[in-house]
């Protein structure tokens, strides 16, 4: 089954890691230089595209890699163990 083109199967972990790390989305925005709403979007897996001048940032300020922040998920659409907020 093909993904309609404003659909994605990448999950966002970035809930995870801003509590395992006891930073809040507000203090990564303000370390990264992006606004709230921007890293929002990135958090609730409704970001279209990300640049990796951001995500260099935000991996440099969680001292985490890409593939600890994003997951591909599996084509059936279960999240395997995934903590991707579902809303």
């Amino acid at each position: 089954m093909a993904v309609p083109a404003d659909e994605h199967r990448i999950a966002c972990h970035l809930d995870r890691l801003l509590a395992a790390r006891g930073i809040t989305l507000a203090h990564l925005a303000a370390l990264v230089g992006v606004t709230v709403a921007n890293l929002s979007v990135l958090k609730n897996g409704r970001a279209k595209a990300v640049r990796f001048s951001t995500l260099t940032a935000v991996c440099d300020v969680l001292e985490c890699t890409p593939g600890d922040l994003l997951t591909v998920l599996p084509k059936d659409g279960a999240e395997n163990g995934s903590s991707a907020d579902p809303e």
